[in-house]
């Protein structure tokens, strides 16, 4: 099973919110996921980063692999180099 640490939208339209979950490459975008490890809000200001860092290490070690914003993300937040 592949596993993918992506970004769920939330929110109403044109107020993104999103949360950041561990889930099957194979369900969608808004579907089922396996854990939640955090959130991002792009509409605050300052943009509102929320990641729970040991539970995105466990996964990255298991072999999740992060989505390219999610990889930004994680950067800016020190969790991967």
């Amino acid at each position: 099973m592949a596993v993918k640490i992506r970004l769920k939208r939330m929110g109403a339209h044109k107020k993104p919110f999103y949360r950041v979950v561990v889930a099957d490459a194979r369900s969608p975008r808004d579907g089922k996921f396996i854990e939640e490890i955090g959130y991002y809000n792009p509409i605050s200001e300052p943009k509102e980063v929320k990641i729970d860092s040991e539970k995105a290490q466990k996964w990255l070690k298991d072999g999740a692999q992060p989505t390219d914003t999610v990889k930004d993300l994680f950067k800016k937040n020190g969790i991967i180099e």
